[in-house]
């Protein structure tokens, strides 16, 4: 039974006093993001071009539509990742409403949840501006982690808001610690979603192997 809390309006004080959470910058606590990371194909390489470009189009023509996020950005990721097979599921949990205000107007996005295999947590930030950062999703990923964390096996997160991703590992054991890795930014030279698709293909693989 996957554990639930309230995660609309938690914050990393509320999660570093509450829960003794603390963050490590020592980079050997989070290898994983830059260690033995899979080649991807010209063939992957291909269809992340047109995701990239794909969205990079769709922004010429705002507001998006709902689920974009997912929809161009995210859902291809998890397939060539192939968390859509076995042993790999998607379970959706809620959403979470967020609102930001710019020049008295009042910006509203979700973050939807997706757990893959309980022990890789997604959270999608979506927004019809591009008023809300990776950070905004962080206090959300890590409350959700601890929550289904219930070993001393690391669980990992990714939050995507669509241009920008982030990487999360988070071990529990007796004090619960989190490291973060590089911010990956669609809009940088090349394409930076070859190297998203060869960590999630990575941390698959760690995760087969704890099951």
């Amino acid at each position: 039974m996957v554990q639930t809390i309230q995660a609309k309006d938690i914050t990393l004080l509320e999660l570093e006093t509450k829960f003794g959470l603390q963050f490590i910058e020592n980079e050997q606590f989070f290898l994983e993001w830059q260690d033995k990371l899979p080649e991807i194909t010209s063939i992957e390489k291909q269809q992340l071009d047109r995701v990239k470009a794909s969205y990079s189009n769709l922004l010429k023509y705002p507001p998006l539509l709902e689920n974009t996020v997912k929809m161009v950005v995210l859902s291809p990721l998890l397939d060539l990742a192939d968390f859509y097979l076995s042993p790999f599921h998607v379970k959706s949990e809620k959403s979470v409403e967020i609102s930001a205000k710019n020049e008295d107007v009042t910006v509203k996005g979700q973050i939807d949840v997706l757990v893959l295999f309980e022990q890789l947590v997604v959270i999608v930030i979506e927004s019809k501006q591009a008023a809300f950062s990776v950070e905004v999703g962080k206090p959300q990923l890590l409350a959700y982690m601890l929550a289904l964390s219930n070993s001393d096996q690391p669980i990992y997160g990714l939050i995507c808001n669509g241009s920008s991703l982030l990487f999360v590992k988070l071990i529990k054991q007796e004090t619960p610690k989190y490291a973060l890795s590089r911010l990956f930014y669609i809009f940088n030279p090349g394409n930076e979603l070859y190297s998203v698709l060869s960590v999630l293909k990575r941390l698959g693989q760690l995760v087969r192997n704890s099951s």
